[in-house]
């Protein structure tokens, strides 16, 4: 691994060998023990966008294994603006060991690792979220043991999110169901990226009846309807999805042992009830957590001893 741009990009065995490394390092944490593994390593946080769980996780995580982070908001950087993107690249190359940025365009990850010489670190873009899938595929995993045979019925959008959890899901075995009005499926590039990786073995299924998609769950999970820069399709949104809510009458037409999840931030009332994301079978700050101990496994893949 030279960076960490997009959960596509990597094999399976990549993405369970961080799945496993993540996990032993949240048992590690757990049980006090001190790991020095990111010592006297310094890595830059460049946000574009607003953020609590990505910032806080990934400073948490840096700290946690004895290196030191650097915040920059988006706005103090101009990225592509003040200067262009490949003299940021370089030059932050000479400061720091790597990169995490949360950015409005995928192509700017893309131009970053392709001229500076440090990893490049995707903590959220237009096009994907593979920290959030990867700290999914842990959660599935503690909930039921194992992620294989598993199905994961996605009700929402068919953007950042869902197009990592389904490459995730196809990468251990499992098997993803989006569920979405008419017009907000999986984009065509995307389906023929994910076909030309993985075949026809284990097809994207989508349904346009939320019932029909949980039927055989093991997991339901959801996103807000309206993500950050689509303001302007809000009320639009609210409309086409309200009946893709996953409430107690949703969650009741699932298997008794599903589970649920949300990436969060949640609006509650919108995409998922208070009584959905508080209930019983709700792994959602469980979820939440995971956050910071992938991330911590992603960089001691990518810097660590």
């Amino acid at each position: 691994m030279a960076h960490f741009l997009n959960l596509i990009d990597h094999t399976p065995v990549e993405v369970r060998q961080l799945v496993r490394d993540a996990a032993l390092l949240k048992a590690e944490r757990r049980a006090g023990k001190v790991n020095t593994a990111l010592a006297g390593k310094v890595i830059g946080l460049v946000f574009e966008k607003p953020s609590l769980r990505t910032r806080v996780s990934f400073q948490a995580g840096i700290a946690q294994l004895g290196g030191t982070s650097l915040f920059f908001p988006g706005n103090e950087i101009g990225l592509g603006w003040r200067e262009t993107l490949e003299d940021f690249a370089r030059t932050m190359s000479r400061f720091v060991e790597a990169i995490v940025l949360r950015v409005y365009k995928h192509e700017t990850l893309d131009a970053l690792a392709n001229a500076g010489s440090v990893p490049i670190i995707n903590g959220l873009s237009d096009l994907s979220h593979p920290c959030q899938a990867l700290a999914d595929l842990l959660t599935i995993q503690e909930c039921f043991g194992e992620m294989q045979g598993k199905t994961i019925a996605f009700i929402g959008d068919g953007n950042n999110v869902s197009r990592s959890l389904a490459v995730g899901c196809a990468m251990v075995g499992a098997k993803f169901v989006l569920a979405c009005p008419e017009g907000y499926e999986f984009d065509a590039p995307f389906l023929k990226r994910f076909t030309d990786k993985f075949g026809n073995a284990n097809p994207l299924v989508t349904f346009h009846d939320p019932a029909k998609a949980v039927r055989n769950a093991d997991i339901i999970y959801t996103d807000v309807w309206t993500s950050m820069g689509q303001e302007a399709e809000r009320e639009e949104r609210l409309q086409k999805f309200s009946r893709f809510q996953v409430n107690e009458a949703l969650i009741a037409k699932a298997p008794k042992h599903c589970r649920v999840l949300h990436c969060l931030p949640a609006h509650r009332g919108e995409e998922i009830t208070d009584g959905v994301v508080d209930g019983p079978q709700s792994a959602v700050f469980d979820q939440a957590e995971n956050r910071l101990h992938v991330q911590k496994a992603v960089m001691v893949k990518l810097l660590g001893k």
